[in-house]
């Protein structure tokens, strides 16, 4: 991609993106147009896991390691074409939430640096219903990634004695998160009350590794089955989003083998991916997260 402004005409979209070679990730030499061209070769992958879902952007204008904000409303400059949902909030009344349903829409986004998407667990309009419940698994002081694998293995067995498939992904940071589709009517309070449960259940089983309090100093050698996310104004990282690491890393759907193995192998840098190995573990497997978006499953 050129390394100043240009304009990209996308879908029949026409749209200026510009300063593409200032380097958003200083360690990798990574640049807003490696972002962008990045979520371009992506899009087909992740753009079913946006779609209809009311996004909060967290944008890093200068680069990683630098100034970042959160932001819920979608720009009122914001192309006419992008799409919204209204969502209301106790605190500032109703709000408009970016809609990424196209390429353009993604397109733009990494175009005014907003490197990691985290978006909703219900799709607009039916912003009460969740199409999954989340755990996501936060290692304490002295726990890492491949502590959490193992509590993914304890979470996978007590879901499948409820007669519940799961599917893991790296959270592209350091730790995993489990993603349990439903597909089916539910809310978010039972979702809630459910995950808050089996995180329970796995924590009495396991009170040495495992915590669902999350005070800090009670999480110490211990991995977080965080269960809070299941709520209606909470969000979690989509899938193939970028995350604000030192070099870009990105959260990764994995097979539950290839679980077992990194665990077995010892090592927290196989739970590592970039852009590249993206890109190449979607030629060759397709998205490993497509039974997210289908399964139907009943709490």
């Amino acid at each position: 991609m050129a390394a100043k402004d240009s304009t990209l005409t996308i879908e029949g979209r026409t749209l200026a993106v510009s300063n593409l070679g200032k380097v958003l990730y200083p360690e990798a030499g990574f640049t807003k147009g490696d972002v962008i061209q990045y979520y371009i070769d992506a899009g087909p992958a992740i753009l079913p896991h946006l779609q209809d879902r009311p996004l909060t952007m967290k944008r890093y204008p200068e680069g990683v390691g630098k100034f970042f904000f959160y932001e819920k409303n979608c720009p009122p400059y914001r192309p006419r074409w992008m799409r919204t949902a209204k969502v209301k909030s106790e605190r500032r009344g109703e709000m408009r939430f970016c809609l990424v349903n196209e390429l353009a829409s993604l397109v733009w986004l990494a175009n005014l640096a907003d490197l990691e998407l985290h978006v909703s667990l219900a799709r607009a309009p039916a912003l009460g219903r969740p199409t999954a419940m989340v755990f996501d698994l936060d290692p304490g002081e002295g726990a890492d990634i491949l502590a959490c694998a193992e509590v993914a293995f304890w979470l996978r067995e007590a879901l499948a004695a409820l007669k519940l498939e799961a599917f893991p992904k790296t959270s592209g940071s350091k730790g995993l998160q489990l993603y349990v589709p439903l597909n089916t009517a539910t809310t978010f309070e039972r979702t809630k009350a459910a995950s808050l449960e089996i995180a329970r259940a796995v924590e009495s089983r396991h009170p040495d590794r495992v915590v669902t309090n999350m005070r800090k100093e009670l999480r110490r050698r211990k991995v977080l089955i965080d269960w809070s996310q299941n709520e209606e104004h909470k969000t979690t990282v989509c899938v193939y989003s970028l995350r604000a690491t030192p070099v870009p890393q990105v959260s990764t759907p994995l097979r539950w083998s290839e679980l077992q193995k990194f665990r077995k192998a010892g090592k927290t840098a196989a739970f590592r991916f970039g852009p590249k190995e993206i890109l190449a573990r979607l030629r060759r497997h397709g998205d490993l997260f497509q039974p997210v978006l289908e399964l139907k499953q009943k709490l």
